[in-house]
């Protein structure tokens, strides 16, 4: 090889250590490969930072304020309300409903959004028929990586789309992949709506409806065993102090429910409460905890009388989730100061495939914990409000919802993805046109769209792809195209599909669906070049297999997005992941041979 192909390799191969690794995320670690191969002098200067104005990322970028738009304005919220009627069919029409609702939402916006948009109806459906979770949260996921097979908009599809127009080939139009993702996304759904979710264990997380079955509440969490009344005793030090003074939750680590004083529950109490002697502390944590905390002249009671009150009081228990993209991921309770921003108590989080009562404020939240939270029905509606959080539960008709809104979003969305598949625009232009009639038509304000852009995506992108183009203006793709023909020289341009196909999907397990697709897009053209067919035949082998994201959680967001709602480990995945991807694979090829004329 020449050096510059050494050098593009040696960094290539660096960048993939590096995010098999995790020390670096796989948006930071692309941002790196194009500042080293701009300072290298591999890539001009002036194209270091193109991709950021690439028909891939300003597509991304509209289809981000677009899908938020829908979201914000409560247009999903019929979707949400057809799927509980559709759901009632027991656990195989609630998973079938759930997957086709989520397939259809990821034609017109990302996975894990519409995952996110999906999932509080999900689980409140799952609360009425008593589902177990663990068999509905997996499917719904899987729902929205099939449906993203037959649309353009999904990011993989976007990134080899854009690798071609690079390599001087013409582009995938918007529903160029229908003929073959519709029928794998049918035939999947079907197949683990039937099959594949009783592959799945049947575990109980989510809480019941407040109303239905309050005492379940503390089995789903073990409350019942970490509930203590501690009562202030009048000579006490901590009568007439703060609650923040009397250090209950930063020296014992437990959360304050509520304060019972003379009869009357004072629900998440503020850190400035005054205690008064004979007050009632309601706090979940250790009993050993509560035991040294009587140090302090606080005596133990019996918790039956006060967790019925509890249970009977106007509050309501409600579990919640980290938004897509919150500000929340990594940081503490005590950092966000929780308590005081929203008036709730956080009683439990679900970390780490089990229940955390104690010491909660100092636990970093990650992507994928369920918090179970204690509020009036106001801290509950600033919960719900806040694009940090996702409340699990359904909207409700009181909810803010505006018709004529939701009905212009709507419009506007779909004059878009018209304009777009009808080929009257281009597809970057017509979802930038179609935000800004958003912004325009007062359906968002510019801070919600700066909001809405799923910039990890971006810098992922842009920064991979001078990484791109190396290797196709440096031939380095086309050597390593030839290579992979030789080797699979045999079977022809099908066989050489069909390993693309499944080396994009196993890699993809590892370092993601998206990454595979930049790395190996260059080298399925490379590998048409050699053979003389068709670029677009081998790259649309590389973009179905990015979206075979099935077998790990860390394949997807949106798959580490259901874990904690649907309790499941990392053995869960393969589990149903494997056979639905040997069903897939075993379906795309020959669907991609005929649409593209390779069969």
């Amino acid at each position: 090889m020449l050096p510059d192909q050494w050098i593009i390799a040696l960094i290539g191969g660096a960048a993939f250590v590096l995010m098999l690794s995790n020390r670096l995320r796989p948006d930071a670690v692309a941002w790196l490969v194009a500042v080293a191969l701009g300072v290298l002098g591999i890539v001009p200067a002036e194209r270091v930072f193109e991709g950021f104005s690439s028909a891939a990322v300003i597509t991304i970028i509209g289809i981000s304020i677009l899908a938020h738009g829908l979201h914000r304005t409560g247009a999903t919220r019929w979707l949400s309300t057809a799927l509980e009627r559709l759901s009632r069919g027991g656990e195989a029409g609630m998973v079938a409903a759930v997957m086709s609702a989520a397939a259809l939402l990821s034609l017109v916006m990302n996975n894990i959004a519409a995952a996110a948009v999906i999932l509080p109806s999900a689980a409140e459906a799952i609360r009425r028929q008593k589902l177990a979770p663990s068999r509905i949260m997996l499917p719904l996921a899987l729902g929205t990586e099939l449906g993203g097979m037959a649309t353009l908009l999904t990011t993989g599809n976007l990134i080899v789309s854009a690798a071609l127009v690079a390599a001087g080939a013409q582009g995938y139009g918007l529903l160029d992949f229908v003929a073959i993702g519709g029928p794998i996304t049918v035939v999947g759904i079907g197949f683990v709506a039937l099959i594949g979710r009783r592959l799945l264990p049947r575990r109980d997380v989510l809480m019941p409806m407040p109303s239905e079955e309050p005492t379940a509440l503390s089995e789903a969490y073990a409350l019942a065993e970490r509930l203590n009344a501690l009562r202030v005793r009048a000579d006490s030090p901590l009568a007439y102090a703060s609650l923040a003074q009397s250090g209950i939750g930063s020296r014992f680590g437990m959360s304050i429910l509520a304060v019972v004083r003379r009869g009357r529950l004072i629900h998440a109490p503020a850190p400035d409460l005054q205690l008064r002697p004979d007050d009632v502390l309601l706090a979940v944590g250790r009993r050993e905890r509560a035991e040294q905390a009587t140090a302090l002249g606080l005596a133990l009671e019996e918790t039956h009388a006060f967790a019925r009150a509890l249970r009977e009081s106007a509050a309501s228990w409600v579990e919640v989730m980290l938004a897509p993209r919150s500000r929340a991921v990594g940081q503490t309770l005590r950092q966000l100061r929780f308590r005081a921003r929203f008036g709730a108590t956080v009683v439990a989080i679900w970390h780490g495939g089990r229940s955390v009562r104690t010491d909660l404020a100092d636990i970093p939240l990650e992507f994928g914990d369920t918090m179970l939270v204690y509020g009036s029905a106001r801290a509950l509606a600033l919960l719900q409000s806040d694009a940090d959080f996702l409340v699990l539960r359904a909207s409700r008709p009181e909810d803010r919802f505006s018709r004529r809104r939701a009905l212009l979003a709507a419009g506007i969305v779909a004059f878009a993805l018209g304009a777009a598949a009808l080929n009257v625009v281009s597809v970057p232009l017509a979802m930038m046109g179609g935000a800004l009639a958003l912004v325009l038509a007062r359906c968002l304000t510019l801070e919600e769209v700066y909001r809405a852009v799923e910039w990890r995506a971006v810098f992922l992108i842009a920064g991979m792809w001078p990484l791109a183009s190396a290797l196709v203006q440096s031939g380095l793709a086309d050597a390593v195209g030839r290579a992979v023909v030789s080797a699979l020289a045999q079977g022809g341009a099908m066989s050489v599909g069909a390993g693309l196909l499944v080396t994009t999907a196993l890699l993809g397990q590892i370092i993601s669906g998206q990454v595979s697709a930049v790395v190996l897009a260059p080298i399925a053209i490379g590998a048409a070049n050699a053979l003389g067919v068709d670029p677009r035949a081998l790259a649309m082998f590389v973009a179905v297999g990015s979206s075979i994201t099935f077998l790990t959680p860390a394949a997807h967001p949106v798959n580490a997005f259901v874990m904690g709602p649907g309790n499941y480990t990392a053995a869960d995945y393969p589990r149903i992941g494997l056979p639905l991807t040997v069903l897939v694979i075993g379906l795309a090829v020959p669907l991609i041979g005929l649409s593209s004329r390779l069969l």
